[in-house]
Protein backbone atom coordinates (compact mmCIF):
# COMPACT_ATOMS: atom_id res chain seq x y z
CA UNK A 1 0.00 0.00 0.00
CA UNK A 2 2.96 2.46 0.53
CA UNK A 3 4.57 2.02 -2.59
CA UNK A 4 1.14 2.39 -4.22
CA UNK A 5 0.83 5.95 -2.55
CA UNK A 6 4.55 6.32 -3.28
CA UNK A 7 3.91 5.79 -7.20
CA UNK A 8 0.94 8.02 -7.08
CA UNK A 9 2.89 10.96 -5.46
CA UNK A 10 0.28 10.89 -2.53
CA UNK A 11 2.77 10.10 0.03
CA UNK A 12 5.56 12.56 -0.25
CA UNK A 13 7.57 14.84 2.01
CA UNK A 14 6.43 14.24 6.08
CA UNK A 15 6.03 17.16 7.75
CA UNK A 16 5.51 15.25 10.99
CA UNK A 17 8.14 14.80 13.42
CA UNK A 18 9.72 11.42 14.52
CA UNK A 19 8.74 7.63 14.01
CA UNK A 20 4.99 8.60 15.45
CA UNK A 21 4.71 11.57 12.85
CA UNK A 22 5.90 8.65 9.78
CA UNK A 23 3.16 6.25 11.22
CA UNK A 24 0.46 9.38 11.53
CA UNK A 25 1.26 10.50 7.82
CA UNK A 26 1.10 6.97 6.33
CA UNK A 27 -2.46 6.70 8.61
CA UNK A 28 -3.67 9.54 7.02
CA UNK A 29 -2.75 8.74 3.51
CA UNK A 30 -4.70 5.84 3.73
CA UNK A 31 -7.42 7.52 4.87
CA UNK A 32 -7.59 9.74 1.97
CA UNK A 33 -6.86 7.13 -0.63
CA UNK A 34 -10.23 5.79 1.40
CA UNK A 35 -12.20 9.02 0.93
CA UNK A 36 -11.35 9.48 -2.26
CA UNK A 37 -12.57 5.63 -3.55
CA UNK A 38 -15.80 6.33 -1.39
CA UNK A 39 -16.75 9.81 -3.22
CA UNK A 40 -15.72 7.87 -7.11
CA UNK A 41 -18.54 5.24 -6.39
CA UNK A 42 -20.89 7.67 -5.00
CA UNK A 43 -20.36 10.05 -7.72
CA UNK A 44 -20.70 7.08 -10.17
CA UNK A 45 -24.01 5.95 -8.06
CA UNK A 46 -24.82 9.77 -8.08
CA UNK A 47 -24.41 9.74 -11.98
CA UNK A 48 -26.62 6.46 -12.25
CA UNK A 49 -29.27 7.82 -10.18
CA UNK A 50 -29.57 11.42 -12.48
CA UNK A 51 -30.08 9.34 -15.31
CA UNK A 52 -32.65 7.52 -14.65
CA UNK A 53 -34.61 10.20 -13.19
CA UNK A 54 -34.13 12.02 -16.63
CA UNK A 55 -35.49 8.40 -18.31
CA UNK A 56 -38.63 8.98 -16.03
CA UNK A 57 -39.08 12.75 -16.81
CA UNK A 58 -38.65 12.21 -20.12
CA UNK A 59 -41.15 9.26 -20.20
CA UNK A 60 -43.56 11.29 -18.53
CA UNK A 61 -43.59 14.13 -21.12
CA UNK A 62 -43.20 11.90 -23.80
CA UNK A 63 -46.77 10.54 -22.55
CA UNK A 64 -48.12 13.80 -21.90
CA UNK A 65 -47.19 14.58 -25.74
CA UNK A 66 -48.86 12.20 -27.30
CA UNK A 67 -52.02 13.24 -25.15
CA UNK A 68 -52.11 16.58 -26.95
CA UNK A 69 -55.13 18.21 -28.25
CA UNK A 70 -54.35 17.75 -31.93
CA UNK A 71 -54.40 13.97 -30.85
CA UNK A 72 -57.76 14.56 -29.34
CA UNK A 73 -59.36 16.40 -32.18
CA UNK A 74 -58.54 13.57 -34.80
CA UNK A 75 -59.21 10.64 -32.52
CA UNK A 76 -62.85 12.30 -32.54
CA UNK A 77 -63.19 12.79 -35.73
CA UNK A 78 -65.73 9.86 -37.70
CA UNK A 79 -64.07 7.00 -39.43
CA UNK A 80 -64.05 6.63 -43.05
CA UNK A 81 -66.12 3.53 -44.06
CA UNK A 82 -65.79 2.06 -47.62
CA UNK A 83 -69.20 1.02 -48.65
Amino acid sequence: MIGHMKADGLLGKNWLKGAEGDALHALLCGAGHNLRMILRHLRVLYCALLSLIVMAITAVTGMAMAASPLDAAISRRPALTLG
